[in-house]
Parts: C-alpha cells; sequence; structure tokens
C-alpha cells in the first residue's frame, strides 16, 4: 500500500510538506512555511504540523526539496531540529537552505546532498527522477517517482514558457516520455488555475524593463523578489552594452545573487557591479539598484529608502523606483505605503497595476491542460494551492478527460492511498498550523491570539491592592493603570469611579475565608461590566493583589 499524505499546501498558498509512505519508507517532499495572517498578531512564522512524521520518526529517510522558495524550504529547520535526516536538493536551492540551517546552527549536523536534473535517486523502494521545471526561482524541479504501485509525476511550481536564462526551460520532453510509460497519477501545482491562457512571456517584462531604464533620466531602483536570479539576469543582459552599474543592496538579495554567481548561474560582465560606497562616484542617470521589500515588509532596503532611514540611500526627485513583482495578497497596505512614501519623496514609481514588469512563475490554464495532456495520468491530484484552486484544478481535469472518479480532491491530513484495485482517501490524520514567534514553537494558540486581539483592540488595566491577612481591610491602593484603554488625563472620573467600583468588591470580601482570593476571583468580571457599562469597552484586566 502507497500513502500520499499532505501535511501542508492543500487548502491554503504555503506550508507545502507532503509525505510518499510505503512500508518502513517514509520521504517527505518539500518543508514549506508560510507568513502569518493579519490575525496572527505578534507571530514570525508559520509552519505545518509535523506531528504525524515525527511520531514515525523511525521509517523517516529523506527530505526532497523542489527549489527554494520559503514556502517550500522555509520549515525545514524545524523539521532538522527534531529529526536528523539527509536533505536532497539542486545546487541554488542547497545554497539557500545551507545559508537557513546556518541561522539556526543547523548546518555542522546537516546531510545536505546535491541533485541535479536528469538524475535518479533510489530511497528504498522508491526511485526519484528529477525532472527542470521553470519557475520565478532557477534550479527548480519536478519528479517522477516511481513506486511499487507504479510512477507518480510531481511537477513542483512550474510554467511552460522560454526562460531568460538559457537551458533553464520546463522540460517538456521527459514530462512526455512519463506519459509514454504510463504515470498512475499526476500531482500539478494549481497557484494560477483561475488564470485563462498561458504564462506571458518573460520577453514582454524585458521589453517593459528596457524602456523604462532607457528612458529614466536618474537612478533606477528595482525592488524584486531576491530568488528572482532570471528577473536579475533580465536587467543585467539590459545594461550591459552600456555605461550603467548595477549595485545590489538587501542581505537576501546579496545572498542570492552570491550564491547564483558561485553556481554560474548569473554572469555579470566584469566591471558592471559596484559596491555601495562607490554609487556616489557615479551620475545617476549610470546607476541601476536592485534592492528587497518589492511586498512592503517593514526593515527591508526599500521600505528604509521610502522612509528616508536608510543611510546610504536618499531617494531623490528623479530617481525611479520599479516594483517588479506581483502583490501578494495581505500586503496591498504595507506596499501602498511605501509607493506612496516613494511619490512623495519625488521618484516615479512603477508597479504591475501601471506596468507589464512581472509575470508570474505558475502555469495557467493552457499550460496546466498541456501538462495533463503530457503525461495523461490514470489518476490526478491537485495540489498547492487554496480550496478553490484545487476544485478549479480537478474540474479542469475532469474537462480534459480525466474520468470524475479518478480525480481526487485531497486536503491537509487526507491519506491517500493506492493499492493495486486503485486510489482513494482512506483515513485522515490531524493536522493544524504551528505558529513561530521568536524562539516560541507552537506554544502560541488560540487562546492566546484572541489575548492579543484583545488586548490590540480594547487594551488592559492593571490593579494593584495590599489587603491585610488577617482583616481583608486594604492597607495599599487601589492602583489602576491603564494602556491602550483609555487616555488617563481626559477621562481621570473613569479611573476613580473604577476604584470604588473595587472598594465595593473589597467589602464584600471581609469577614470571608481567604478574602485576597475572593477579591482576584471577582474583580476582573466585575470591572470589565463596568467599563463595558460606561465606555463600551471590555479590557483586559489583570488583578495583583498582596496579602501583608
Amino acid at each position: 500500500m502507497l500513502k500520499i499524505i499532505p501535511l501542508g499546501g492543500l487548502g491554503e498558498i504555503g506550508l507545502n510538506m507532503m509525505a510518499f509512505e510505503y512500508g518502513d519508507t517514509i520521504v517527505v517532499i518539500d518543508a514549506g512555511l508560510m507568513f502569518p495572517e493579519d490575525y496572527m498578531l505578534g507571530v514570525d512564522y508559520v509552519i505545518p504540523d509535523m506531528g504525524y512524521i515525527l511520531r514515525n520518526k523511525s521509517r523517516l529517510r529523506a527530505v526532497i526539496l523542489t527549489h527554494a522558495h520559503e514556502d517550500h524550504v522555509g520549515a525545514l529547520p524545524y523539521l532538522l531540529r527534531e529529526v536528523n535526516l539527509p536533505v536532497y536538493a539542486t545546487a541554488f536551492t542547497l545554497g539557500m537552505v545551507g545559508h537557513r540551517l546556518e541561522e539556526h546552527n543547523l548546518l555542522p549536523a546537516a546531510s545536505l546532498n546535491l541533485v541535479r536534473a536528469g538524475e535518479k535517486l533510489s530511497i528504498g523502494p522508491f526511485s526519484f527522477e528529477f525532472i527542470r521545471v521553470h519557475h520565478s526561482v532557477v534550479d527548480g524541479v519536478g519528479m517522477a517517482i516511481d513506486t511499487p504501485l507504479g510512477l507518480i509525476v510531481h511537477t513542483g511550481d512550474f510554467k511552460i514558457s522560454d526562460s531568460t536564462i538559457s537551458g533553464l526551460e520546463t522540460d517538456v520532453d521527459a514530462f512526455k516520455r512519463l506519459g509514454e510509460r504510463g504515470v498512475v497519477a499526476l500531482l500539478s501545482d494549481s497557484t494560477n488555475v483561475e488564470r485563462e491562457g498561458r504564462t506571458p512571456s518573460d520577453a514582454r517584462v524585458r521589453k517593459s524593463l528596457e524602456s523604462i531604464i532607457v528612458n529614466s533620466a536618474g537612478r533606477v531602483i528595482v525592488a524584486l523578489f531576491a530568488s528572482n536570479v532570471s528577473r536579475i539576469q533580465q536587467i543585467i543582459n539590459i545594461i550591459k552594452n552600456g555605461n550603467r552599474k548595477i549595485m545590489f543592496n538587501g542581505r537576501s538579495i546579496e545572498l542570492s545573487v552570491r550564491i547564483a554567481k558561485q553556481l554560474n548561474l548569473l554572469q555579470i560582465p566584469e566591471g558592471m557591479e559596484i559596491e555601495l560606497d562607490e554609487v556616489d562616484q557615479y551620475p545617476d542617470e549610470q546607476i541601476i539598484i536592485l534592492t528587497t521589500g518589492s511586498q512592503g515588509e517593514p526593515m527591508s532596503a526599500l521600505a528604509r529608502m521610502s522612509t528616508g532611514t536608510h543611510r546610504q540611500v536618499k531617494i531623490k526627485p528623479g530617481d525611479t523606483v520599479v516594483l517588479s513583482s506581483k502583490f501578494i495578497p495581505g500586503n496591498e497596505k504595507a506596499i501602498a505605503k511605501i509607493i506612496n512614501n516613494l511619490f512623495r519623496k519625488g521618484a516615479n514609481v512603477i508597479y504591475e497595476k501601471i506596468s507589464e514588469i512581472h509575470v508570474s512563475g505558475h502555469a495557467f490554464r493552457e499550460e496546466l491542460k498541456m501538462m495533463l495532456e503530457l503525461t495523461r495520468p490514470a489518476y490526478f491530484i491537485p495540489i498547492h494551492g487554496e480550496y478553490r484552486h484545487l476544485y478549479h484544478h480537478s474540474q479542469l481535469a475532469a474537462e480534459s478527460g480525466i474520468p470524475e472518479d479518478r480525480v481526487i480532491l485531497a486536503e491537509n491530513g487526507d491519506v491517500i492511498v493506492f493499492e493495486e484495485q486503485g486510489a482513494r482517501i482512506s483515513d485522515r490524520i490531524p493536522t493544524s498550523r504551528v505558529l513561530v514567534d521568536g524562539k516560541g514553537i507552537g506554544d502560541v494558540g488560540r487562546s492566546v491570539l484572541k489575548e492579543r486581539r484583545l488586548l490590540s483592540e480594547e487594551g488592559m488595566v492593571a490593579v494593584t491592592m495590599a489587603i491585610d491577612e488577617d482583616t481583608g481591610f486594604v492597607v495599599y491602593g487601589p492602583e489602576i493603570v491603564s494602556k491602550g484603554f483609555v487616555f488617563e488625563t481626559e477621562t481621570g472620573h473613569i479611573i476613580e469611579d473604577a476604584k470604588c467600583v473595587i472598594l465595593e468588591i473589597v467589602e464584600e470580601a471581609v469577614g470571608l475565608p481567604h478574602p485576597a482570593e475572593v477579591i482576584r476571583r471577582r474583580l476582573p468580571g466585575t470591572l470589565r461590566e463596568y467599563f463595558n457599562f460606561t465606555m463600551r469597552r471590555r479590557p483586559v484586566i489583570f488583578p495583583f493583589i498582596l496579602e501583608v
């Protein structure tokens, strides 16, 4: 019996993680994270619930990574700190992963193993063949997985279109050969299934960027995803026949460029690249700055430029700033804030809504249909996307000729079983999202998020008071301190009246056994009711009752 168990990525964008299980062998494909949603106050990252595979760690054999994006590799450190597994990935992916593991002090003990497109890898009953795919990060792969129950194809994130870097196009012929062999099941990326047609060519982006650069009288500052080496090479190719200089600013883009150059994936003509302290030595019209911050990240280089807090790069009239990426849902307000600040400083800002300066790394409907036609699977399982994406992709598969009873619309935790008789969802394991806050992993749950939301919306009130442990009379206080609740100089009478409410509780507790405990128990609810009656607010109440 072959089991495929998605632990993340089927029902959301991000958190991609999937277990392939046969007998005493479990192989994990990808270990991604997602960034917190608006209600996850204070949370740094979200990672998949790894409980199932950790409970079966004796059967874990390896982790295989499809590409270097955080939604596919970002949770790897949290897995490796629990169980030291060999990791298999292409060169660029290993370079990016190695840096992340170094940050977590896990690199010395890590077993990082290089694989290349076209190569095969055997792990227990599985044989993996890596297939080159074109995506918005270089060195991505899909996989043909030979199992005792037949051939499974996992596309990874892909699109079928020309690549800026020669030789990195999706290997259509390889997928066609797999289809001719006979594919039991295709697992295919669903992210852009709602987009009709085909992914626009990178050549259209080049034309737009070239026009912007050529017609700009001052500096050109391009913000983009740090891992988008193809876009970086595209810009280098545009300016290589002129006298322009290029500078990279931002830790993540500097890392990405360094790794890509080491692997010969990025070609920068000698003398073109300059350092940050050399920028002022050249006329503005010769300067191209590639930086991070296209998603409005508050501490990114572009964000600091927009607020004037970047120590070396100051935005000035004549600058052209290009945000060469899509607006990821949830980031729109942060991006708009940066754009507005840049306009205030006199820059000309160009972004996706007003110019064709970005193309997606995910296949549109016609390319998804082409993948189905190339592989001709007996079963189809849509992966990577919110439920609506999975649903639409399942409908597309049915329209493409796959019988509806052979389209498996699965979600996180569903156990997809392949047997001699066929495939089905046989069971379900508990899955959830694990929140990472600082060094805490999983210690922030619904109750903590609720408290944070209440604190952010209603504020807090702390009551400090000392009572005589024998008589129950007040010997100090009550002292009330509020944060985020009321402006005390304007509504001081509210606080004074609250003290009277507290003293009434104290009077009722005098003479009762354990008066301090009675006060602690009654005070939060009574005080909250008072504030709700007078202010229509329900702050979080913290009683500090001392017995002396």
